[in-house]
Order: structure tokens, then C-alpha cells, then sequence
């Protein structure tokens, strides 16, 4: 069961001058500013736009369903607006297989996120309008409630902690005690650089079972926590050793790094997992890379795989999603 910021991709090829113009970063991602809303219509009117569920969060449901290819396995909460680009997402999610349980808030339409694709780097400005307005109270209903009570694994993009992290902790919590699993994505840098993103982040952090990220997100938080490293498999081991609310069972710490292997941390020791290769030439689109490797990581999970093959299903997933524009895949997996 996840939970996050439901968002419609709108995604076009940019060039540096149209980086510089919005004051934007090749491979970044950050919330809208008053500056950046023309920015939308810009990328829509140019030759080339796609139009792509998306959001982080659902980006990972909608590949992890990919990869096990069982109906419903999956199901999704967060807030949208009652327009087209809802309808849009609803009903793709659900021809996909998910459960999407959305809010509906009629008063702001649908968020959105100019995806600007610059070579193989995306810089991703998020306009969260409908999905910054979700609230608790949804997510305490019996219908959704009952979701997470009969999920067994939970997962929350390190963003949603801008919305509603107290709809996080609430989860977070059950799951503890439930001895059920619970996992976070650090996500973005400016998450660790904001002060009150970062409390809520150490808020549910002893709450974690795995913690995703990549190595600039690694580097951040480590600079966040004062740590005086750039040492990822360092930077990982330190994170498991976080205060955790249960001794029950240790947490562990899932870090990629591009082409570079899979640094996982646990129980004190970190070790690095290879990717699957792929010819530079066939990468078309690294935005959804991260979000499809979280997909694929929990696909095996759930399947009760052991680590090395859930980073392998990881792996597979980000290789497909990057072979493509945006975070799309083909038909059915073709994964053993």
C-alpha cells in the first residue's frame, strides 16, 4: 500500500537555455515557484509532449504491479482534482492493475510536473496543487483504513512528507505494530536542506524498515546529519544505525548509484549489488529510473525474494523505464 503525491507528468525535451530561463538544474527535482508556472504551458505547447501518470509514489506502485502482473496487488492513495487529468491517471492506474483510492478535492485541479528532458538528465518541477491538499481524514475512512490494515509492506517517496506526514507516521506506526514493513525514499536533496522537511523526515525515520535513495540524496543527508563523509557505503551504514522504534528486526538501507553497483546496508555490514548493464547509446530517458528500481526492489520483496535478486528485479525495471520516455515500460516484463 503506498501513498503520495499524484501528479500528471507533462514531459518535453528542453535545452540549456531553457534550463537557465527557469533557473532549473539538468538532473534535479523541485517544487513550483510563482517563477516556474509558465514554464508548463511552455513545455505543453512545444512539439514532442507526452502526457504520463506520474508523481514519484505512483510512478513505483504502477512498476512494482508491472512486475508482478497479479490485478490489485497494489493499491495507491493521495489527492487529486476532479478534471481530465484525473481521469486520465484513474483510469490508466487501473487498467494497469492498481487500486487507486484518490481524494478528490474539486476545488484545485490535478497537480502536475513539467518533466524538462535535457540529453539523458531530467530536471523535474513539481506543481502540487490537488496533491498537497490531501488530509488524514481520508486515509482514516473504513474503506481506506481497511487497505492498510490488510497491506503487509507500506511505501512513501520522501515527498509526501511536504503534504501530510502525519498520514505517514499514522501508517508508519500500524506497521510497527503489526510487525508488518515500512519503507521511506530520501527522494530529493531539498527535503534534507528545508528544516521543517527534514524534522518531519527524523520524525517517521525511526519507523523505517528500508530506506531508499540515491548517492546525491546519501551525500545530502549525511551533510543534513553533520557526518563528515562522502563515503555512500559509509553514509549507508550510518543511516541503519538510526534510532528504530522496534529492535524487532534492523533496517536496512537500499542506495543506487547510477551505473555504478547497489550499495545495501544492514546489520552493520554494506554490500554492493551490480546493476544490469546497459549501451549507453539505448538510454532514451533516465526520469522514473529511481522510481522503477523502488518498484522492481519491492516486487521481489513481496514475492519473497532475498536481496540480491530484489536489486536484480530493481535493476531490470530502471534498465526498461530508461529505454523509454518518462516512466513507461512494455507490456509485460520479460523478467525471470
Amino acid at each position: 500500500m503506498c501513498m503520495g503525491n499524484p501528479i500528471l507528468d507533462i514531459s518535453n525535451n528542453v535545452d540549456q537555455a531553457f534550463l537557465d530561463k527557469y533557473s532549473l538544474k539538468a538532473d534535479d527535482a523541485i517544487l513550483a515557484e510563482d517563477k516556474h508556472l509558465p514554464m508548463y504551458k511552455e513545455l505543453a505547447e512545444q512539439s514532442g509532449v507526452e502526457y504520463i501518470p506520474g508523481g514519484a509514489t505512483q510512478n513505483s506502485t504502477r512498476v512494482c504491479q508491472w512486475m508482478l502482473q497479479t490485478p490489485n496487488v497494489t493499491s495507491y492513495i493521495g489527492c487529486v482534482g476532479d478534471d481530465d487529468y484525473k481521469q486520465k491517471m484513474e483510469e490508466a492506474s487501473k487498467q494497469e492493475g492498481v487500486n487507486v483510492q484518490y481524494m478528490v478535492d474539486s476545488s484545485v485541479p490535478t497537480g502536475t510536473c513539467g518533466v524538462c528532458v535535457y540529453g539523458t538528465d531530467r530536471s523535474l518541477v513539481a506543481n502540487l496543487s490537488a496533491a498537497n491538499n490531501y488530509n488524514i481524514d481520508h486515509l482514516k475512512k473504513a474503506e481506506n483504513w481497511a487497505l492498510v490494515e490488510k497491506a503487509s509492506f507500506y511505501y512513501s517517496a520522501g515527498f509526501f512528507l511536504t503534504v501530510s506526514p502525519e498520514s505517514m507516521l499514522a501508517v508508519a506506526k500500524q506497521s510497527m505494530d503489526a510487525n508488518k514493513t515500512y519503507m521511506l525514499n530520501l527522494a530529493a536533496p531539498f527535503l534534507m536542506q528545508v528544516p521543517p522537511f527534514k524534522a518531519s523526515m527524523m520524525e517517521v525515520m525511526p519507523y523505517v524498515d528500508i530506506l531508499f535513495g540515491n548517492e546525491t540524496e546519501a551525500l545530502t543527508f549525511a551533510q543534513s546529519e553533520g557526518w563528515e563523509t562522502e563515503d555512500i557505503s559509509e553514509i549507508a551504514l550510518k543511516c541503519a544505525a538510526l534510532p528504530k522504534a522496534s529492535g524487532s528486526k534492523a533496517r536496512m538501507v537500499v542506495f543506487t548509484q547510477g551505473p555504478k553497483p547497489t550499495i545495501v546496508a544492514t546489520g552493520g555490514a554494506a554490500t554492493t549489488f551490480d546493476i544490469i548493464p546497459l549501451e549507453a547509446e539505448k538510454i532514451v530517458d533516465t526520469n522514473g529510473a529511481g522510481d522503477a528500481f523502488v518498484g522492481g526492489f519491492i516486487s521481489g520483496l513481496v514475492s519473497g525474494k532475498d536481496t540480491s535478486e530484489c536489486c536484480r528485479a530493481g535493476s531490470y525495471a530502471a534498465r526498461e523505464v530508461i529505454q523509454r520516455s518518462g516512466c513507461t515500460y512494455p507490456a509485460k516484463p520479460d523478467f525471470k
